[in-house]
């Protein structure tokens, strides 16, 4: 296994910055993962409930094989107008596809279910777009987890979610791999009522909690995992299961073409299954993008691209952990460190 890059984040790719914006009101906001120069992409939708935008375009059979950002936001279908303000924020900047005088920004955008989290969501014109064209704005290679951008009202289970990043690097070939994640499962990411991660095997330099091995047997049973599905009908987001999604993005400097970005995307699902019980169920949206930003000429074969798309996949799940461990507790939803006093 690789070690995490000098951030720990997906920006540790290199050609790769994000933008985060939120409003406490509302409990809900955006992130964008930005690409320059445009770069080759590809999406896996696994969950039963998707919420997404310009996906089918992601498909290798499709002409346009650039994009210049993705967007994940909150707000449901709402959230879907995130993608607007990003398309503006770059269409003032002249970048996109031109097409003769007139410039088109490619944005794939998803969203998750954040409605019920007990923000202020009684708009009269949604949010989002300015929430994106602000988290344009800041773009930066380092931000803060938890709390912030897409995942500020997530929720993982009977946990706060939030949201999520790491990267491996390999200083001597040079390759690059990370990932972001805005946790809103269904599932849970820790073992039972213990505080291990069901990422525990996959952490870097205790970089969620450094925690001893976790008692043997406990929540690893069909019983158990179907207790902890139980909530409190109080909760109305715990008690309408359509409450839910995980959207992510993993990126990597090697360069892919869409079929082979598309393969990345498929196996960094498996990141998802490594963390989070259960996944890509019939309520969640659960959808990846893969980024590749093609700054290193790396001979992607494809025992080389199996390789890649497994460490894609460990990022990605060690990104969830780090999601739900530097989340806050927010209104009904405890963050990790409350519910287990760490």
């Amino acid at each position: 296994m690789l070690k995490p890059g000098p951030r720990n984040l997906i920006t540790d790719v290199d050609g790769i910055l994000v933008g985060n914006a939120g409003d406490q009101r509302l409990r809900s906001g955006v992130s964008v993962v930005m690409c320059d120069p445009p770069s080759v992409a590809s999406v896996d939708v696994r969950g039963g409930a998707p919420g997404t935008r310009e996906t089918d375009l992601l498909d290798p059979a499709c002409r346009v094989d650039r994009i210049d950002a993705i967007c994940l936001s909150g707000g449901s279908a709402y959230g879907l107008s995130a993608a607007d303000g990003v398309m503006r924020w770059m269409r003032e900047r002249g970048r996109g596809v031109a097409i003769a005088d007139i410039v088109v920004p490619i944005v794939p955008s998803a969203i998750l279910f954040d409605l019920l989290n007990g923000g202020d969501k009684n708009w009269d014109w949604p949010p989002y777009p300015q929430l994106a064209y602000d988290a344009c704005g800041g773009a930066a290679h380092d931000f803060a987890l938890g709390n912030i951008g897409a995942g500020l009202g997530a929720k993982a289970g009977n946990l706060k979610g939030g949201l999520g990043s790491a990267s491996a690097v390999d200083p001597e070939t040079g390759l690059q791999v990370g990932a972001l994640v805005a946790v809103n499962a269904r599932g849970y990411t820790t073992m039972g009522g213990q505080p291990q991660f069901w990422a525990w095997a996959l952490e870097q330099d205790g970089e969620f909690g450094g925690l001893p091995p976790p008692s043997r047997g406990l929540g690893l049973g069909v019983p158990h995992d179907r207790a902890d599905l139980s909530h409190d009908p109080a909760n109305a987001a715990r008690s309408d299961p359509r409450a839910n999604t995980t959207i992510a993005v993993v990126a990597t400097n090697a360069r892919l073409d869409k079929a082979s970005a598309q393969r990345l995307a498929v196996m960094a699902q498996d990141g998802l299954a490594r963390s989070i019980r259960p996944v890509h169920t019939p309520q969640d949206g659960d959808t990846v993008f893969a980024v590749a930003t093609g700054r290193h000429d790396l001979d992607i074969d494809p025992l080389a691209l199996a390789e890649l798309g497994t460490l894609a996949a460990d990022c990605l799940a060690r990104a969830v952990a780090r999601g739900v461990y530097n989340a806050a507790t927010l209104g009904a939803a405890r963050g990790w460190r409350d519910a287990f006093g760490r």
